[in-house]
């Protein structure tokens, strides 16, 4: 691995940044079975979410979608939602962030399993 490659554990799984740039930031996202990120949206960032194995709902906005690998999904900035692994296997994603900031404090969450804030 790349010692510049950092990765974040979380409740629901966790994730590796391998790029982060000026103008995006790609992680590679894992969630593990019969979890979900937060119910969520950012004001400064689009993503797009490509699935690269497993299965999932997506949330955006009032839709959900069911996505396998070799789908994406487009989030534009402001739009509300979130990932759950529907699975028995790990769901591993592709996140490309796009726009003018990209730190994790641009995230709101609407709700969250955890208890975050």
């Amino acid at each position: 691995m790349n010692k510049n490659t950092q990765t974040d554990h979380r409740p629901w799984g966790y994730y590796t940044v391998l790029a982060d740039e000026t103008d995006h930031k790609v992680k590679r996202i894992v969630v593990y079975p019969g979890k979900r990120l937060s119910l969520q949206k950012h004001q400064k960032r689009a993503e797009h979410w490509y699935v690269v194995s497993g299965e999932g709902i997506v949330t955006l906005d009032r839709q959900r979608l069911n996505k396998k690998s070799g789908e994406s999904v487009v989030i534009p900035c402001g739009s509300v939602h979130r990932i759950e692994n529907t699975g028995n296997v790990d769901l591993s994603f592709i996140e490309v962030q796009t726009g003018e900031y990209f730190g994790e404090d641009d995230i709101e969450r609407l709700e969250d399993d955890y208890g975050r804030s």
